[in-house]
């Protein structure tokens, strides 16, 4: 389990014993950014210029797909990141998707999804969320976007950077108690919003 990891603040860990599939599980910060920027300013294009929608409601869409994003960066840190694996293969799997990075949260190669993982998942997401949504996902799906990036923003800063004297503050401390004093509270890292909803944010 991730809570029982204790984090090392040098070093790195390798994962994979192909160097290929090593080297893809990493990648610079600014990698996933640039791509969920273009794929985002792409979509919202396609939404302006070829669906019926009025920028209010495009605008609406967009900003509820923020929102979304928080709710569900949450609750996948929560049940899925700090599940309780009951074998030894799901905990070797929860290891690789989560537990290297509480074990070595300063390792700056493996604070973001891997590029192929990301595109692959954007690609998929939009799928899913054209058969519910219809044209909205072209609104919608940039907010969603547009929220992971945020994260990724605030996961890097958080874990690269020393605690910055204005508003990102409270969420740098936030992050560092759930890293090193209790793993079970705060999943939130891009807003504390739902933790303070559902009851974990810490005293």
């Amino acid at each position: 389990m991730t809570t029982d990891i204790k984090p090392q603040n040098k070093g790195t860990k390798q994962l994979f014993q192909n160097p290929v599939l090593e080297k893809l599980s990493r990648t610079h910060i600014s990698v996933p950014l640039i791509i969920f920027f273009l794929y985002s300013t792409a979509l919202l294009y396609w939404s302006i210029t070829h669906t019926s929608l009025s920028m209010a409601m495009t605008v609406g869409m967009f900003f509820l797909g923020v929102i979304a994003f928080t709710w569900v960066e949450y609750n996948v840190h929560r049940y899925i990141f700090h599940m309780r694996p009951d074998t030894e293969r799901k905990a070797k799997a929860q290891y690789t998707m989560h537990g290297v990075h509480h074990e070595f949260p300063k390792d700056k190669t493996r604070l973001a999804m891997p590029p192929v993982l990301s595109i692959t998942l954007s690609t998929l997401l939009l799928f899913i969320f054209r058969l519910v949504f219809g044209d909205l996902v072209f609104s919608f799906l940039p907010g969603f976007l547009t929220g992971y990036a945020g994260y990724l923003s605030v996961h890097y800063m958080v874990h690269a950077f020393q605690p910055p004297r204005n508003m990102f503050k409270a969420l740098w401390v936030n992050h560092g108690v759930h890293h090193y004093k209790n793993g079970e509270v705060v999943y939130g890292v891009s807003s504390p919003l739902w933790d303070y909803i559902y009851g974990t944010m810490s005293r």
